[in-house]
């Protein structure tokens, strides 16, 4: 198999209708809107002193703004019956695959209608409804995705997994690991790799060997492609055709999209490190495919100002459900927890 590089300048288009570009658009937007949210949230009670214990939302935060596309494109050729295993900076995938958002941000904000009962927090978010689930360890979503990739094959449906993790994560074993397992069972899964040029903050040019992991598909007889800029449509074409080729039985294969951390690797990031910090707002996707969809006739202000709206009045619905739900009893820490149960009655 050969890697081929995908400029956006060559998508065809095809299959993409209007309706289909707004929605894409819309969706987008309610991404940004639901962590633009979290944001203000996070950092209400963690100053003047930057405490991460302190506020509504205590503990580390990674959000996803400027990688909104990857999400997008891909989801938008899934069903709820597709799973999804995602890394610890989740949001976007668990939104574009169809979370539910109020439960997602009852998780998030630590509370008892959450995902996980509140117990898990936003690294830890598992959806049964739509075979979602993400980790905080890295590149440890693709073994799970290739479980259920199996499972799917077994039973002789067309359903899919589609695995995702971080251009840092595809120096893991778990990541060679995976697809080379997943391309000797011909499993029904896609692998994507989230290349925002980063690793925390180390540059992927000073920890990884070749210019694209892409490349790295060949080393197991896949196809890889790989998306060099982070635009929407070019995902959602190269992901269409890696997800119809897994549907038909085709096996694995894996995208690399050259996408954009906008924020810091964690809220409270000083991103001393980053060189490319002056120019990162240009580059910002939501406006650059706004403008794009202006120009060819799809929005005007009118469809603008109303994506804004019904993304701002969903988010504001479901950020009011979590601070007004219970947060979980402390005398209940131990539930939903495996324990020896032998030595929880010697104890009591």
């Amino acid at each position: 198999m050969t890697l081929t590089s995908v400029n956006p300048a060559t998508i065809s288009g095809q299959g993409l209708t209007d309706a289909k570009r707004l929605s894409m658009y819309r969706q987008m937007v309610l991404i940004r809107t639901f962590e633009e949210a979290l944001l203000r949230d996070y950092h209400a009670d963690k100053s003047p002193v930057w405490d991460i214990g302190a506020g509504l939302i205590p503990g580390e935060m990674h959000l996803a703004a400027g990688q909104e596309p990857v999400a997008v494109g891909i989801c938008d050729h899934l069903t709820a019956d597709d799973a999804v295993t995602a890394t610890h900076r989740p949001h976007h995938l668990a939104i574009a695959h169809g979370m539910n958002l109020r439960k997602l941000a009852a998780e998030i904000f630590g509370r008892e209608t959450g995902l996980g009962k509140g117990r898990g927090g936003h690294m830890h978010l598992f959806d049964p409804d739509t075979h979602f689930s993400c980790s905080g360890i890295i590149a440890e979503g693709y073994p799970p995705a290739l479980g259920q990739a199996f499972a799917f094959s077994r039973r002789g449906t067309d359903r899919i997994a589609v695995a995702v993790t971080g251009e840092g994560a595809a120096n893991q074993g778990a990541f060679h690991e995976s697809l080379n397992l997943a391309a000797v069972w011909k499993l029904p899964v896609v692998f994507i790799v989230e290349d925002n040029d980063w690793g925390i903050s180390v540059p992927r040019s000073a920890s990884t060997s070749v210019p694209s992991n892409a490349d790295r598909a060949a080393a197991y007889g896949i196809p890889g492609e790989r998306v060099e800029d982070n635009a929407v449509e070019a995902v959602w074409e190269v992901a269409g055709r890696a997800i119809q080729r897994a549907r038909d039985g085709g096996g694995p294969s894996l995208i690399e999209v050259h996408t954009l951390r906008l924020w810091g690797h964690f809220e409270g990031d000083a991103q001393g490190y980053r060189t490319d910090l002056e120019g990162v707002p240009d580059r910002d996707p939501i406006p650059t495919y706004e403008s794009s969809l202006r120009a060819a006739g799809i929005l005007d202000d009118a469809a603008v100002a109303e994506a804004k709206t019904d993304a701002l009045a969903a988010v504001d619905d479901a950020i009011a459900f979590a601070k007004s739900s219970p947060v979980p009893d402390p005398t209940q820490a131990t539930a939903y927890v495996f324990t020896d149960s032998s030595a929880e009655e010697a104890r009591s």
